[in-house]
């Protein structure tokens, strides 16, 4: 089975960041990590590499910087990653950003795709699921279990009442959730391995990619600090304040 895994390299949210005086973008330093909740991912892709003798490819999209974060996942068993760094894609939407990492994809070939639900520093929620439409093959999302054959996948399906089982025929297209899997600590050998390990860059070119500007930040603001609420005295008719203001809001 040939698994490819969607990962991000973002910024250490331990760390202090800044944005652009002038884009408002974030200036994201030579030093990031891999996005947590991608390493369910990996671990989800390796395991079904490792049953089917298959092997695992990293892509993601970003400046390179150093690395690190792509190597993290290498690091813990991946045979190779594909990296999208074009400075004509910086700033680029959700859609833009599918474009790219379907076409590096399906460029290579693929039975199955792997990605997280979201992103911690941009939450949009909605890449995988384009990624899916513009490669035509099934969405399968919130995945809390898997379970692929030679021609279909299966998922428990996370959902508010429980779970949902949900098959798709491959190539397809998957996301975890967290605790899908417990994911592996690299070892020293993974480590020094991914230091071997090739990282291919490709630009927008490479893909044949049209690239135009799909967006622009107008104006940030800080969040408004929280007012504060109101103080009740109980005196014993308390609770008919409190009714009065859950009828109020229409609450009851």
């Amino acid at each position: 089975m040939k698994v490819f895994v969607c990962v991000k390299q973002i910024p250490d949210p331990a760390t202090p960041y800044r944005l652009e005086e002038t884009t408002n973008w974030l200036i994201r330093p030579e030093e990031q990590i891999l996005d947590d909740t991608d390493r369910y991912g990996v671990e989800m892709g390796l395991q079904l590499a490792q049953a089917s003798e298959g092997t695992v490819t990293l892509v993601s999209m970003g400046p390179a910087g150093n690395g690190q974060g792509i190597r993290q996942a290498l690091a813990m068993g991946a045979d190779k990653a594909i990296l999208i760094e074009d400075a004509t894609l910086r700033g680029s939407d959700a859609l833009t950003t599918a474009r790219a990492m379907a076409a590096a994809i399906e460029r290579e070939g693929f039975d199955l795709v792997i990605a997280g639900t979201e992103s911690t520093d941009g939450y949009s929620g909605v890449m995988p699921q384009m990624i899916a439409e513009i490669l035509a093959v099934p969405a399968l999302t919130y995945a809390t279990s898997v379970e692929a054959g030679d021609d279909s996948v299966t998922i428990h399906r996370q959902t508010v009442a429980g779970y949902d089982v949900v098959t798709g025929a491959l190539p397809a297209l998957i996301t975890v959730t967290a605790g899908v899997v417990e994911p592996r600590y690299p070892t020293f050998k993974g480590i020094m391995d991914a230091k071997k390990k090739p990282i291919e860059n490709t630009s927008a070119g490479d893909l044949d990619l049209e690239r135009a500007p799909d967006q622009t930040v107008v104006s940030i603001a800080d969040a408004p600090e929280r007012a504060g609420g109101n103080k009740i005295e109980d005196e014993g008719e308390a609770h008919l304040d409190i009714v009065s203001l859950l009828a109020e809001r229409k609450v009851i």
